[in-house]
């Protein structure tokens, strides 16, 4: 059975089913969990910086436009984080070893490398059913870990 199970978890909102699947993998066969998460400004709800010359009759000068863009993605950040720190909770509750990490990069490198150091015997992840423009342009993160890990991976479509 599985040891070592990565969840790789993308949008930390809809990702309970996900949770849920790992957990009951890792409660059947005594795994230890690694939860993952990836901040990546491809990631919905990433805040997107934008020049904004003027604003509501207010003209912001570069260095306003910079530290209101770090200012959100702090708290994106510290928001993402504080989501996974309660699926951590979650899983100590029911008695699996855990721990998390939050990443920075690309997801799909991320979580591919995250894998092989660790040393996980199964990665367990969402999947999208619509294929985006976005898609198109970065390539499938489940695809290319589908493709490029070493151990199994468990796809999980998303639930809307």
């Amino acid at each position: 059975m599985f040891k070592k199970i990565l969840v790789a978890i993308d949008s930390l909102e809809t990702s309970n089913h996900i949770l849920a699947a790992a957990l009951f993998m890792a409660k059947a066969s005594n795994a230890e969990l690694m939860l993952l998460h990836v901040l990546s400004p491809f990631e919905e709800g990433y805040p997107n910086m934008r020049i904004q010359i003027i604003n509501n009759s207010q003209t912001f000068t570069h260095q306003e436009t910079i530290t209101t863009y770090l200012k959100q993605r702090e708290k994106f950040e510290s928001q993402s984080l504080e989501l996974l720190r309660s699926h951590l909770v979650q899983a100590i509750a029911m008695g699996i070893k855990a721990e998390m990490t939050q990443n920075f990069g690309d997801p799909k490198l991320n979580i591919c490398d995250l894998a092989r150091t660790w040393g996980a015997d199964l990665i367990v992840m969402g999947r999208r059913a619509n294929y985006d423009i976005k898609d198109a342009i970065h390539g499938s993160v489940s695809s290319y870990v589908l493709h490029n890990s070493l151990c199994p991976v468990l796809t999980l479509q998303h639930q809307e």
